[in-house]
């Protein structure tokens, strides 16, 4: 893809020269707390979103970020966009340490990477035509109305919108036109990478299709590299390079798709694989697995492994220890569990692990 945009100042060159696959986006440790108010109003806790989350994200990379509803993905993708500040850790962007940037020094980096929300109505502004929405880049970065009115056609070709569109609002316009809009405006400063927060899921499942394609067919074109935040493992499966999966603001396992869906180590995985149907790559059928009890309070996580409350492999260790998200041996996949392993029967009694369930890490 060559050396694209890296001439803007306070990025590294070194970042530019390398060989290789360059590393766009590394989250190290990275940790999201918000202080919230107890039932009842008496009083505040803390509640951990994110609990030291690591990942990286290559130059035309789409890693997909999988997760129950509630379990942190959307707010690791703000933390990621500086959109909520970390508690804790490190994010580098094209190589730069950009967590303790102020909104003025963030400014030239939000160039390079964008956003695009679950909700493309809410994230307009219902007031502007298109032609406005799309200029709101341009202007925000002090790059002239004139640029703005020179890409508008351009950048509405790209999301296959008429260029009529420009003088229309949104309401004029379906969901999936909406989200089309949305994806253009996210495109009007041509980033790098683009964190894509739940894109289709509020749009029909033939829309969703034309979405996903677009997204494909912008990625290589552009060379564009997303995060693509879901809960639905079909749809991450056809879009991703390699699959994060996430648990209750931890980060449980990660690796390439086709080892992730073929091959899945850590029992949360293994329990969301088998509610998809066809979900494998080789054609091979999983028997479902449901998981017992509800999502836990975030307010008050359990000890050690955060899973172990709905797994049938805990043991005491679960209790005492929390699992480190790594590669085991033989494994290709990082994962964060005492006992990886691929799919196995649940023993009759909770608590004991069946015979090749795994002998920890």
């Amino acid at each position: 893809m060559g050396c694209r945009a890296l001439a803007r100042p306070g990025f590294s060159h070194r970042w530019c020269t390398m060989t290789g696959p360059r590393v766009l986006l590394e989250v190290e440790s990275v940790t999201t707390r918000y202080t919230v108010r107890k039932q009842g109003g008496e009083g505040a806790a803390a509640l951990t979103a994110v609990d030291s989350a690591s990942l990286t994200i290559a130059e035309g990379e789409t890693v997909g970020l999988v997760g129950e509803s509630g379990c942190g993905k959307s707010t690791l993708g703000r933390t990621i966009m500086r959109l909520v500040d970390p508690s804790a850790g490190r994010i580098f962007f094209r190589g730069r340490d950009i967590t303790e940037l102020d909104h003025g020094d963030m400014r030239p980096v939000r160039r390079d990477f964008q956003i695009v929300f679950q909700d493309p109505y809410a994230s307009l502004n219902p007031r502007f035509r298109v032609r406005e929405i799309l200029a709101e880049p341009f202007r925000i970065h002090g790059l002239g109305r004139t640029e703005a009115a020179r890409r508008a056609p351009e950048l509405l070709d790209l999301v296959q919108l008429p260029v009529d569109a420009l003088d229309r609002y949104p309401h004029e316009f379906s969901g999936g036109q909406r989200q089309r809009i949305a994806i253009a405006r996210a495109l009007a400063l041509q980033p790098l990478l683009i964190v894509l927060d739940e894109p289709v899921s509020a749009l029909d499942v033939s829309i969703q299709a034309q979405i996903l394609n677009l997204l494909a067919d912008l990625k290589e074109q552009l060379g564009l590299a997303y995060l693509f935040i879901a809960h639905d493992l079909s749809v991450v499966g056809q879009v991703s390079d390699r699959v994060a999966v996430m648990y209750l603001g931890k980060i449980v396992e990660i690796g390439t798709r086709e080892d992730v869906f073929t091959d899945p180590q850590h029992p949360y995985t293994n329990a969301l694989l088998s509610a998809v149907p066809s979900h494998r790559l080789d054609g091979a059928k999983r028997t479902r697995i449901v998981l017992e009890g509800d999502l836990p309070n975030p307010l008050q996580p359990p000890s050690g492994c955060r899973f172990r409350t709905r797994c049938w492999r805990a043991v005491d260790r679960c209790a005492d220890e929390d699992p480190v998200l790594a590669q085991g041996e033989g494994m290709a996949q990082q994962v964060a569990c005492h006992f990886p392993g691929p799919e196995v029967a649940r023993d009759a009694t909770r608590g004991s692990l069946p015979p090749d369930a795994g002998s920890g890490s």
